[in-house]
């Protein structure tokens, strides 16, 4: 059974009981920081670790009698939403979602300090009605005309249920009057720490901004509050897509990518990481990598681990800039706003590509401009917009690709997929040419520190005339090589793939059979980390439920424990879903990526599998690789592949590693520790770090400890 936090507390030993959180009757009721707010977003004033203000802000007190109205209305909407969710129906439980969000808005603002500004008592008001309307629609069962008909015009929320933690997440729609169009822009938004989801949904209901092109559908995503959609942010901005693709007539080849400050790091990121899910892409300000950015607009001195500035590539997108040649782009910036920084820097990066493949960025610059899009810019930015889609290009099949990563996280363009790094976090790039020529395609590759990959296309990709793949490496293969066995023919369903090997010791790209089933334990998609990738997908914790091998030790994990579900939720809005050792199920372990809280002792779970861990613990000893510590005073955080489910992760004594001081700049916002540290609890842990990480690296491209 999976428990709120408030109910985990109930087991464990009166000594180790975390601080109480108070559980309201519909979501965590969490107070955590308290303090001043700058005026200023950010800027140098953020710089001091040691006086951090919180994120999201205080609000502000409102009138006993107007809280008392709210909650008594609020009241009245909760008890419809309740009584909605004990029926089964799936038409019911389809569009719960859609009335849940305004139960969380409310709840949260009357609940969490979450009232900033006057106007949002209103916007309360609002919500309620809204809500209250949508729960009386769907228990009656009529027609949920929120969803917003595709003949009309104007602005609606819609809500979905995150795989991540089960939590419900809003999103806006908009839509002009036109013919309907299956294209729709996706707008990430800019940084607005007083957005929670109450001012975001009133904001989107009343006056959704920019509103779209004629015939085009609007996203707008909250993307899990102020991360410039990174990692759960990330998530959300694709679960949304694909909820809207399946309640609108959304062609998925026909989404633009778009965002402006914040919002314009989101797209660059989205852009450079997906250049395949997008026809076209409109960065505009924000931020496009890490230590520049910081070092200019943050005024920022760094001073970063090895790990850190190796993980920086994660999200640097000027290191992934050889992406945008297969994707339509259009930067824009105020040229006296500071967040032109971030167009500078991907323009000089597309113009410093090697081996002929440099290009010009388009740029578009408002004069006399600061941090904002002038009307002038907006129209022109539209019309070229509006070009790039009419030529359709997005429905033909790409003949070239230029594809770059770092990691398996991001690994697919099109019809190629990189499936094996020769080392992760250094450069791999594949340039891939197809040609037809009658009954035969030739498709050439240029790959570079790539040990695997895979071409493929659907069935009605290449013409029906064609009977014969070839496929070309540019690389030092031996003259007599047989390059019959480079020839691939059409699959019964009629698409093609074929996957190859590099044989390092040959020089040779051999294709791997489709017989073969590779069981080896290695780093692939979605399962190479950093230790925040596991909170990318279904995720679980698993709390320890005695008194552990050391007071030290416990004493660190309640604090740690307590402080994850804390950050969770205040800044990825949702709740962890905690499940009691002991009521573990097979379905839990292998339906999400399973945190353990604890060490072999407090933690049973844990004990299980540690023999299968490229770790040893005991009471007196921690040791990884050569690393060997007093195992009274340090701890493990890491990620590794679960023994007891392929595909999935588990992780030990962590959440996502950046922590409040990177809640002010949305640059810092990036994994801050590798696949593992070891920490020692006797510092204490801070607005940076969780105590001293004495230790930490990646592990190699087979999960084995390099030192």
């Amino acid at each position: 059974m999976r428990k709120k936090l408030s109910a985990f507390k109930a087991t464990l030993p009166v000594a180790t009981h975390l601080r109480t959180l108070v559980s309201s009757s519909v979501i965590l009721v969490l107070t955590f920081l308290t303090g001043s707010v700058s005026a200023a977003a950010d800027g140098p004033t953020d710089n001091q670790a040691q006086s951090v203000r919180p994120m999201p802000p205080p609000g502000i007190k409102i009138d006993d009698a107007v809280r008392a109205e709210l909650q008594a209305e609020y009241d009245k909407l909760h008890i419809l939403v309740e009584d909605l969710r004990k029926l089964k129906d799936p038409q019911r439980v389809k569009y719960l979602p859609d009335v849940e969000i305004f139960d969380k808005a409310v709840a949260i603002a009357l609940n969490e300090d979450g009232f900033f500004e006057p106007r949002d008592v209103e916007s309360a008001r609002k919500l309620i009605r809204e809500g209250t309307e949508r729960a009386l629609q769907l228990a009656g069962n009529n027609s949920v005309g929120w969803r917003l008909r595709m003949t009309d015009s104007g602005a609606t929320v819609r809500g979905y249920r995150s795989k991540l933690d089960g939590s419900v997440q809003p999103y806006g729609v908009a839509w002009t009057s036109a013919k309907p169009s299956t294209r729709a822009d996706v707008w990430c938004r800019g940084r607005a720490e007083k957005g929670l989801e109450l001012q975001f949904i009133a904001k989107q209901l009343s006056s959704p901004d920019p509103l779209p092109s004629p015939g085009v559908l609007m996203i707008y995503p909250l993307g899990r509050y102020c991360n410039a959609n990174k990692l759960a942010g990330e998530v959300d901005t694709l679960e949304v897509i694909e909820h809207a693709i399946a309640e609108y007539k959304i062609d998925r080849k026909q989404i633009a990518i778009r965002g402006f400050s914040m919002g314009g790091a989101a797209a660059w990121h989205l852009a450079v990481h997906y250049p395949d899910r997008w026809f076209a892409a409109t960065p505009g300000a924000g931020f496009s990598e890490t230590p520049q950015f910081l070092k200019v607009f943050q005024s920022e001195t760094l001073a970063p681990a090895a790990y850190e500035q190796t993980l920086w590539q994660m999200y640097d997108c000027d290191k992934w800039a050889l992406n945008l040649k297969n994707l339509p782009t259009i930067a824009y910036s105020g040229a006296i706003d500071k967040q032109k920084q971030a167009a500078d820097v991907m323009a000089q990066a597309c113009n410093d590509l090697p081996d002929g493949d440099a290009f010009e960025l388009t740029h578009i610059i408002a004069p006399d401009t600061a941090h904002k899009i002038t009307p002038e810019a907006r129209d022109d930015i539209e019309r070229r917009l509006n070009l790039i889609h009419s030529l359709g290009k997005y429905a033909e099949l790409p003949k070239k690709l230029w594809f770059t990563t770092y990691t398996l996280k991001y690994n697919h363009c099109h019809w190629l997929t990189i499936d094996r790094l020769e080392q992760h976090w250094k450069q791999a790039t594949v340039k891939a040419d197809l040609t037809i020529n009658g009954d035969i395609a030739v498709v050439q590759l240029q790959p570079t520190g790539v040990q695997e990959l895979t071409v493929e296309f659907d069935a009605n990709s290449l013409p029906e005339s064609v009977t014969h793949l070839t496929f070309v490496f540019q690389d030092a293969t031996p003259a007599n090589f047989d390059y019959s066995s480079r020839v691939v023919t059409r699959r019964s369903d009629l698409s093609w793939q074929a996957k190859w090997r590099y044989d390092a010791k040959d020089k040779i790209w051999n294709r791997v059979s489709p017989l073969e089933q590779d069981v080896s334990l290695r780093k692939q998609h979605n399962l190479q980390g950093p230790i925040d990738d596991a909170f990318m997908d279904s995720f679980i914790f698993v709390p320890p439920s005695t008194t552990g091998q050391h007071p030290a030790i416990d004493a660190w994990v309640q604090s740690e424990m307590e402080h994850a579900v804390t950050q969770w939720h205040r800044q990825m809005r949702g709740d962890v879903r905690i499940v009691k050792a002991d009521q573990l199920k097979e379905a839990d372990i292998k339906g999400n990526n399973v945190v353990f809280w604890g060490d072999p002792k407090s933690n049973p779970k844990l004990t299980e599998i540690l023999e299968k861990l490229p770790l040893k613990w005991t009471d007196r000893e921690l040791s990884m690789g050569t690393n060997k510590v007093d195992a009274s005073k340090h701890v493990p955080v890491m990620i590794y592949p679960n023994p007891l489910a392929p595909g999935r992760y588990i992780v030990l004594n962590s959440s996502f590693t950046y922590r409040e001081y990177d809640y002010l700049n949305n640059a810092r916002q990036v994994p801050k520790l590798p696949d593992w540290a070891i920490v020692d609890v006797t510092t204490a842990p801070d607005a940076r770090w969780p105590g001293k990480v004495i230790a930490a690296d990646f592990f190699d491209e087979d999960w084995k400890v390099k030192k």
